[in-house]
């Protein structure tokens, strides 16, 4: 059994298996060659082979243990019909969406509209290492959500929060189509050869307390439950960023194989009060493995401790940043498997 599936069955692995968020992107020298190359991200996405290249990027450099598809969460949106485009230093930016809106979102060109990164998912899966785990992603419906409502990144979700207040029925309904449109999107990624889905909770720090299991861990359970409908052994791993005092909820209701942790969560608080056999990823602070020497190999060393003989996917607590130098990355890696 390869080793993360291993892990995600509930097993301490040893070394530890790794693969870092965003590891295809623009530290990488190869990834900004070939982003210049296309001209713009959308293109990227979309065009199954740069995506197939780039997903492959960080697998031939570093030997990563898994390679998760090159895409973004916004694909969902973009196939329900909002424009989205990327604004070069500014990030994703999405057309305005009013709630008489949402009646126009065509759930039934969605597989559709996203056919060429399923054409992507096939191509990484015949061309990866038989050791190489081959991971899957979307976005869970409050974090699509959230960028569907603002028309862009919102770190406080301030629209959509106000949104759930004054149009309540509208929301659901929103929620309601992207756990539709998201279970069918995964569906079709394991059917184009993902073994394992990751699900990102990236705004879930900012749902208000009362509507937390409403708005962000019911739907997500939802999504497994409809995804697990069709193949029962496919892995999750679900990632809600900013929720330390939710993740034992997350665990519970949505029944997930792992739980990705953001730096500022501790291990041992999760395993106080989750199933052993849990799964945990991450949690590296991804400053540290920017800064790099002995602040990186002292964090690194913490977590290895922490997580000793438990199951555990070595990973970042947020995506790899921008600057971080490849000999760090080289170094991480070195640690981890001796």
């Amino acid at each position: 059994m390869k080793p993360i599936l291993r892990v995600l069955s509930g097993k301490p692995v040893s070394p530890t298996p790794v693969w870092l968020m965003r590891q295809a992107g623009r530290y990488l020298a190869e990834y900004r060659d070939l982003r210049a190359k296309a001209g713009d991200f959308m293109t990227l996405c979309f065009t199954p082979k740069y995506a197939t290249e780039i997903t492959l990027q960080p697998i031939h450099r570093f030997g990563f243990d898994a390679a998760i598809l090159f895409s973004d969460i916004l694909v969902i949106p973009h196939a329900l019909g909002q424009k989205l485009w990327f604004a070069e230093g500014e990030g994703p930016k999405l057309s305005k969406l009013e709630a008489s809106d949402f009646a126009k979102l065509n759930s039934a060109q969605v597989l559709k509209n996203l056919a060429p990164i399923f054409e992507t998912v096939a191509n990484v899966k015949s061309a990866l290492p038989t050791n190489v785990t081959l991971i899957g992603f979307a976005g869970a419906p409050w974090t699509v959500a959230n960028y569907m409502i603002a028309g862009g990144s919102s770190d406080d979700s301030e629209a959509l929060r106000r949104f759930s207040y004054t149009h309540p029925h509208e929301l659901d309904g929103l929620i309601e189509t992207l756990i539709e449109a998201t279970s069918a999107y995964l569906i079709e990624q394991i059917k184009s050869g993902a073994e394992v889905l990751q699900l990102f909770e990236s705004w879930a720090g900012t749902v208000p307390a009362p509507l937390v299991e409403k708005y962000s861990i019911e739907p997500i359970a939802r999504i497994i439950r409809e995804v697990r409908k069709f193949s029962p052994n496919t892995p999750f791993i679900v990632f809600p960023r900013g929720a330390s005092a939710q993740l034992a909820n997350y665990a519970r209701i949505t029944k997930t194989n792992a739980l990705s942790i953001d730096y500022q969560t501790s291990f041992s608080a999760i395993r106080a009060t989750t199933e052993p056999t849990l799964a945990l990823q991450g949690n590296l602070d991804p400053l540290a493995l920017s800064v790099g020497g002995q602040a990186q190999a002292q964090a690194t060393e913490i977590i290895l401790h922490q997580t000793r003989n438990t199951p555990h996917i070595f990973n970042l607590g947020h995506g790899i940043r921008q600057e971080t130098p490849i000999a760090h990355v080289e170094q991480l890696i070195r640690q981890i498997r001796a």
